[in-house]
């Protein structure tokens, strides 16, 4: 097996681990689980394709360091350094940065169309003194969300975004440095992979569960996400 496909299966593993909790089970044969790592292979295939697109596009912007693109357990994540995006202690999005914002935004109306994105914001560990807002927590918050409304501006379905502010405390570096706090003052789009549910996919690729024995679980699975809808 080749470096690519050892990435991917990790990348597969992990994404499973995050929706599917601290513990995965899988049986042999069991078509269930066949098709959910098919669909999550298809999902990692995506992001991969997304983030090659990305790295072209924003091939300037990476090479000043103004903006990094990595594959997360969280998913892709695309992280901008906060003055690129705004001036110090403001919220409000510089127009030098549309043009950056305007590259992401056409990826996630094409390549990664039907993707979910969040938005962070975080900040370094330095007080507020000349800003209007109460807090660093504050202050990330509203630039995650004029990043959000500004996406949304450019054709991105509101329905796919959220947004949240971590403040100081999820730095990336060190706060003690000049350079690690410019790295911890940052937004990060991070575009999400999706998770198709069994019950949910097209009659097709459900042959296999003609078997009783997949039957049955398949039936077993619904009854119990019915009884859960009933509560």
């Amino acid at each position: 097996m080749g470096k690519g496909n050892i990435l991917k299966m990790a990348l597969i593993l992990i994404l499973l681990l995050n929706f599917a909790g601290c513990t995965v089970i899988f049986q042999k044969g069991r078509s269930s689980d066949l098709l959910k790592i098919n669909e999550l292979s298809k999902e990692v295939d995506k992001l991969s394709k997304t983030k090659e697109l990305l790295e072209e596009k924003l091939k300037k912007e990476i090479a000043s360091k103004e903006v990094s693109l990595s594959m997360q357990d969280k998913g892709l994540v695309v992280t901008f350094l906060s003055e690129v995006l705004f001036d110090s202690g403001k919220a409000i999005i510089r127009s030098q940065a549309y043009e950056s914002l305007n590259k992401v935004g056409e990826v996630l109306l094409t390549s990664a169309s039907g993707m979910n994105v969040g938005i962070e914001g975080h900040t370094d560990n330095q007080p507020i003194k000349l800003s209007t807002w109460e807090s660093n927590w504050e202050l990330s918050g509203a630039r995650a969300k004029s990043v959000l409304t500004y996406l949304i501006k450019k054709g991105v379905g509101p329905e796919r975004l959220s947004f949240i502010g971590y403040g100081e405390y999820r730095p990336v570096a060190s706060n003690g440095t000049k350079e690690g706090r410019q790295k911890n003052r940052r937004v990060e789009i991070v575009i999400l992979p999706t998770m198709t549910k069994t019950k949910e996919m097209p009659q097709a690729n459900l042959k296999d569960l003609n078997r009783p024995e997949e039957k049955k679980e398949v039936e077993a699975i619904e009854l119990k996400e019915t009884k859960e809808n009933l509560k």
